[in-house]
């Protein structure tokens, strides 16, 4: 699919933020990425060009994850930049540096961590600052949240004050830096927003008890960045334009109401900001703060039907803050940014609606950082998908574009142009394929089912559409490759004879792995379900029937019991049981590891615990021993040793996968350069398989 420049007319056109101009109206938004370290004075290189390919892709402003501005009180994590001290200017210069020789403005995110500190160290052993949080006043949630758990300490005028200069003598040192403005986060559950809501903010002095109290620690903050930096310096705030507490039992009446928040805007405007980005809080769910669409995994929290009418839920978080962008411009003439899991098509919709005037992503731009510039060309087939699993926020790394987290910015012509053969279609296989094919090389690839994909029609039945929309990779891989020229043999199982054939001066082995079968006493009874028979199963029927097709089939049928015990508690096992219970299954997680869940980010796994709970899923970890399967059930040693049988309709075994590397010594013997890429060198998560096939094959 291809489309004119003109299409996104209004998304591509320059924007005004206070003294400085944006190249188009896409902003990237100043998530954190956690890949820094509270001792680094210098900018690593990897963030170099993180930010780098962003700029150089035509982003039209980019935001500068937030560097700690009050240590240690203020930051959470260690691996974060500081911005305390003026010896921390130098390393931030550096990384300006390379987003401006661009074109491309950028302002430094500040915010304080305040009432999220709450003591983790039973969890975080290197914990930053182990409390007491800090925040407007002694209030908690009345759930269990690692976020909001503890009661802050109240902060006094004079502890205000100074984190008033603290702000303002961030924002110094990054104008000293080169930045062009700041942008202050006050919204999530982060110590400003604490101020901002009535539900935190309960005093009773000049800092709480109404609108124009509640936000004047914001508005100080302005204000003095404004005096100090001068006019020719932007200052921007986030601020949340809707608080839930429904999730948690709280009446939304004692929330921050849409009403209060365009209240809080008009303050902050009078105070001199310069524009106001909206995103929205739902009091015990933190991640869905920034991470709309996670709102909805594996369910919303409260029926769809009770969701505020101001928070726009039909399209599963895809534009929830819509409604609250909107809401807010019409009270202020500062330029409004809304994001929340937003693409081109929707922002430009927004922006011709007069419902927005800028457009806020952060995944999008990490899946393809050359976003904007494939707009202006119109070639939307080459944009990267992100498919919103949330590994860049989680561990730094992209599930389709496997240069982050790397020092790398380009993938360079090869000195000399070889004959490549790829063995294996899967995702590792193709973007071997792809890599060595922009690298210059003759590449042909040979997968021995029908389709290109690997294990990912498989993955897809279980998944679904939301929030992983997995057959967006094999359908962007497999278009990469046909507009590169690779050759591409399906149906076709390479062996040596090929080899033979061919003559490859290099073979990529990504043949795969397979679904382990646990060693346990009675695994091959009839009430078993192994993985191995079940990936088995699944793959044929892909062959004839569409795998969401497929996953909605199984909402009639599936041939298991009503009660499912799932041996393995990992990601495939987790999965397995949401997919399950989904399906009206009773289901029981056993896993010899302490901790359930391996293999996925921290906040999919956190809304798929609650989520377990809510449902009555029964997770037993710390297995000592599978002793068993007999008519009575599944027989196990428990971490305190005791034995138990767990008895059940069926039983699943849902174990980490086991590679398929018995061809690499044969083709070694014969073959100049052999490498075992994806699952097959190491089975883990589709992020894995991509980024080793791509870093080893930009060396090839």
């Amino acid at each position: 699919m291809t489309a004119t420049a003109s299409a996104y007319e209004r998304l591509l056109e320059p924007g005004r933020i206070g003294p400085v101009t944006t190249r188009n109206r896409i902003l990237k938004t100043g998530a954190g990425m956690l890949m820094w370290h509270e001792s680094d004075t210098h900018m690593r290189p990897e963030m170099l060009a993180f930010y780098e390919r962003m700029a150089r892709g035509g982003t039209g402003l980019i935001v500068v994850e937030s560097p700690t501005i009050d240590y240690p009180a203020g930051a959470r994590w260690r691996m974060r930049y500081r911005i305390d001290d003026d010896r921390f200017i130098e390393g931030l210069k550096e990384l300006v540096e390379v987003i401006h020789k661009h074109g491309c403005p950028t302002f430094m995110q500040m915010n304080h961590d305040g009432p999220w500190q709450a003591d983790l160290r039973h969890i975080e052993p290197d914990q930053v600052y182990p409390g007491p949080p800090l925040g407007a006043s002694p209030v908690a949630l009345p759930c269990e949240t690692d976020f909001h758990n503890e009661v802050p300490k109240e902060l006094t005028i004079p502890e205000i004050e100074a984190l008033v200069d603290k702000f303002a003598s961030a924002a110094e040192r990054a104008k000293k830096a080169g930045f062009d403005g700041v942008d202050i986060n006050a919204a999530s559950s982060h110590l400003l927003h604490n101020f901002l809501s009535p539900f935190w903010n309960r005093r009773q002095d000049s800092y709480g008890g109404s609108t124009e109290n509640r936000t004047r620690f914001a508005r100080q903050i302005i204000e003095e960045v404004k005096r100090r930096c001068g006019k020719d310096f932007a200052c921007t705030i986030i601020i949340n334009g809707l608080e839930v507490g429904q999730a948690v039992g709280l009446d939304d009446s004692q929330m921050l109401t849409p009403q209060l928040a365009r209240e809080n805007a008009r303050w902050l405007e009078k105070a001199g900001a310069d524009a106001i980005m909206v995103r929205s809080h739902w009091l015990g769910y933190h991640v869905p703060a920034y991470l709309t669409d996670l709102l909805f995994y594996p369910e919303p929290p409260i029926p769809l039907e009770k969701f505020p009418p101001e928070y726009y839920a039909k399209e599963k978080g895809v534009g929830a803050n819509t409604l609250l962008a909107a809401g807010i411009k019409k009270e202020v003439s500062i330029p409004v940014t809304v994001v929340g899991r937003l693409d081109a098509d929707f922002g430009e919709r927004l922006l011709r609606a007069g419902m927005a005037d800028f457009i806020g992503m952060t995944r999008r731009l990490h899946a393809d950082p050359d976003y904007v510039n494939k707009l202006r060309e119109g070639r939307l087939d080459d944009i990267a998908p992100c498919t919103a699993c949330d590994n860049c926020l989680g561990s730094r790394r992209c599930r389709i574009n496997g240069l982050l987290g790397t020092p790398y910015t380009d993938i360079e012509k090869a000195p000399t142009k070889k004959k490549v053969l790829v063995i294996g279609g899967g995702p590792g296989g193709m973007e071997a394929a792809r890599v060595a094919a922009l690298r210059g090389h003759d590449v042909t690839l040979y997968e021995k089912q029908p389709k290109l994909g690997g294990l990912l029609p498989i993955a897809s039945i279980v998944k679904g559409p939301h929030p992983e929309d997995l057959p967006l990779i094999v359908r962007y891989l497999e278009a990469q490759l046909r507009k590169l020229g690779v050759k591409i043999r399906t149906g076709r199982a390479a062996d040596l004879a090929t080899v033979e054939e061919l003559k490859p001066d290099v073979v990529f082995l990504a043949t795969g792995a397979s679904a382990t079968v646990p060693p346990i006493k009675g695994i091959d009874r009839k009430n078993v379900v192994s993985g191995a028979a079940l990936h088995k199963k699944l793959k044929l029927a892909t062959r004839f029937v569409p795998p969401y097709t497929l996953r909605w089939l199984t909402k009639f049928y599936m041939p298991l019991g009503k009660n499912v015990v799932v041996i393995g508690g990992a990601l495939q096992g987790c999965e397995l049981a949401e997919f399950l219970v989904k399906r009206g299954r009773n289901v029981t997680i056993v896993e010899q590891s302490d901790m359930l869940g391996e293999g996925m980010v921290d906040a999919v796994l956190g809304n798929l615990m609650t989520w377990f709970a809510k449902k009555g899923v029964r997770l037993i970890s710390g297995v000592r021993e599978y002793v068993e399967i007999t008519d009575a059930g599944l027989t196990i040693i428990t971490k305190d040793g005791q034995r138990v049988t767990l008895a059940a309709d069926t039983f699943v075994s849902a174990l980490p996968l086991k590679a398929n590397d018995d061809l690499a010594p044969s083709l070694e013997e014969k073959v100049p350069e052999v490498y075992r890429i994806g699952d097959c060198k190491q089975p883990g998560l589709i992020a894995d398989a991509i980024g080793t096939a791509l870093r080893t094959a930009r060396e090839v």
